[in-house]
């Protein structure tokens, strides 16, 4: 216990250290002209906002090996998606080269060496998002029933700095991203039996979800989309300018939907609902205060209309609104338990819940 705990002192410390560090090494110069001064700040800033995520990022990270260390085996690893969508220089050295992503990997410690393993593909949400301590609750229930894990920190996740963050590709080559990290598991680890493989998110997360369903429907047994974003031509519309902006930036999509409507349709779920193959299990919540419940009944619309065979719940008014689920509430464990049921059904993990 010791140990454990000067280490995460430590790292106290050295998070302290490096806002200090900064602060040193960009001081604002006295003798710059007022002009020169108000450009200054602006780049100082968003600097500090990115060493910021970066250390927010590594001591939650630490709080996940510390956290979970006593029932998985837990691994940080680096693997390889598609090259970048968007090059700032096309004929430059590496240009096209493949882009180096994250990953966690969770193996659980108790397990029957002659038996294999399933494995769950754990997306996280956020335009900007990553994987964090929010999931905590969540792998040590999963990890209990029995399955290996791999949670992808996927082109455009916070806290690996600027040039990461700008390679987003929402609802395009991030997806291919998350398919990337479960070939890595299936390559990299025998104990993983590659016939019962299946995927789930929430938000953000659900849509990668369904769209990794969707372009690899031979690959996974089952599916879980919790409050996922569904119609980003719908998202745009009841979404602030602030929102709009990060897609239509000219290092993502580059283009409003407006602009180019087929292109955000391309990224979105309910436009591609005659794609699914794949059991699937579908929640929204009616007072959800981000993912709008329109946009996930324009998916279950699509989806009977191509007469897809799907399973879904629509929460009417849950306490926690898009997070209604993911808390720690009598009702949040109900409907993860009925979520894991669902994937048991198909997956078949060595401890599954009653």
């Amino acid at each position: 216990m010791f140990k454990k705990s000067t280490a995460l002192f430590g790292l106290i410390l050295f998070v302290i250290d490096s806002h200090r560090l900064f602060a040193q090494t960009f001081p604002l110069d006295p003798k710059i002209t007022a002009e020169s001064r108000t450009h200054q700040p602006a780049a100082t800033e968003e600097s500090i906002r990115f060493l910021e995520a970066v250390l927010a990022r590594q001591f939650d990270e630490q709080m996940i090996f510390h956290r979970l260390e006593d029932i998985a085996e837990v691994d940080k690893i680096k693997y390889t998606g598609p090259p970048a969508r968007v090059n700032k220089n096309p004929t430059g050295q590496g240009a096209g080269n493949p882009v180096i992503a994250y990953a966690y990997t969770f193996i659980p410690k108790k397990r029957n060496a002659e038996t294999k393993l399933p494995l769950l593909v754990l997306i996280h949400g956020g335009v900007h998002g990553n994987f964090n301590t929010t999931f905590i609750h969540t792998l040590r229930e999963l990890i209990a029933q029995g399955y290996a894990i791999v949670a992808p920190d996927y082109r455009g996740s916070s806290g690996y700095g600027k040039e990461y963050w700008q390679l987003i590709d929402y609802g395009g080559l991030e997806v291919e991203d998350v398919f990337a990290s479960k070939q890595w598991m299936l390559e990299n680890h025998d104990e993983i039996d590659p016939e019962r493989v299946g995927i789930l998110g929430w938000s953000h997360g659900g849509m990668i979800t369904l769209m990794n369903l969707f372009n690899h429907p031979k690959d996974y047994k089952v599916g879980y989309a919790g409050v996922p974003v569904s119609d980003l031509v719908a998202r745009m519309g009841y979404k602030s300018d602030a929102y709009r902006e990060l897609f239509s930036a000219p290092y993502h999509i580059g283009k409003t939907a407006e602009d180019d409507v087929n292109e955000y349709r391309r990224r979105s779920p309910a436009w591609n609902a005659e794609k699914l193959e794949t059991p699937l299990l579908i929640h929204t919540n009616t007072n959800d205060e981000d993912v709008n419940v329109l946009e996930v009944e324009h998916l279950i619309q699509a989806l009977k209309a191509a007469g897809k065979k799907f399973d879904y719940k629509i929460y009417k008014d849950a306490p926690g609104g898009h997070e209604f689920n993911r808390i720690d509430t009598k009702l949040a464990k109900e409907s993860r338990a009925e979520i894991y049921r669902f994937l048991a059904k198909y997956l078949n993990p060595p401890n599954p819940i009653k």
